[in-house]
């Protein structure tokens, strides 16, 4: 099996608790408001929005257009939260359907963690662990634009949550 681990840390002058309530919490609200070309829509399928929640997410068109490993378009996954911990500021889930796992992906999931800086910002802390049939590992490429379109989106979500 094999397995591609990507870390990403952005520094924001955004405060964690603000951060986490807006973007980790409510951004299934926020990021259809403030990104509709990156997600269009957030259902909740099974659950109250904790651990072992269900979510369908429907992807925009547009500029973070997301394509899979053959080049398709990804229009929806689901994603189930594994651990929602407030107090620490972190947010793991995975990827469990979708467009998106077609060979050689078996699965994906995400690790978030908000740390606090003495500046009064944070620093996001994100991990991608990728897992993959066999001992196929994800491309260089195909992990900068990830993280290219991640960081645009943080961008995003940055520039509106420092504004309201």
């Amino acid at each position: 099996m094999g397995v591609t681990i990507y870390d990403m840390e952005v520094e924001t002058k955004v405060p964690a608790g603000k951060l986490f309530q807006s973007f980790i919490l409510d951004g299934d609200n926020l990021i259809p408001k403030v990104a509709p070309q990156a997600m269009k829509s957030v259902e909740i399928l099974e659950g109250d929005g904790g651990v072992g929640t269900i979510k369908l997410i429907t992807f925009g068109e547009g500029k973070l257009n997301l394509t899979d490993f053959s080049g398709s378009e990804i229009k929806s996954v689901k994603h189930k939260i594994d651990e929602v911990d407030k107090d620490s500021m972190c947010y793991n889930y995975s990827i469990i359907e979708g467009d998106v796992l077609v060979d050689p992906l078996e699965s994906i999931s995400y690790q978030i963690k908000l740390v606090s800086t003495d500046e009064g910002g944070c620093i996001l802390k994100h991990k991608s662990i990728y897992t993959c049939k066999g001992d196929v590992k994800i491309a260089e490429e195909d992990i900068k634009k990830g993280k290219e379109k991640a960081q645009w989106l943080f961008k995003a979500i940055e520039a509106y949550l420092l504004a309201n």
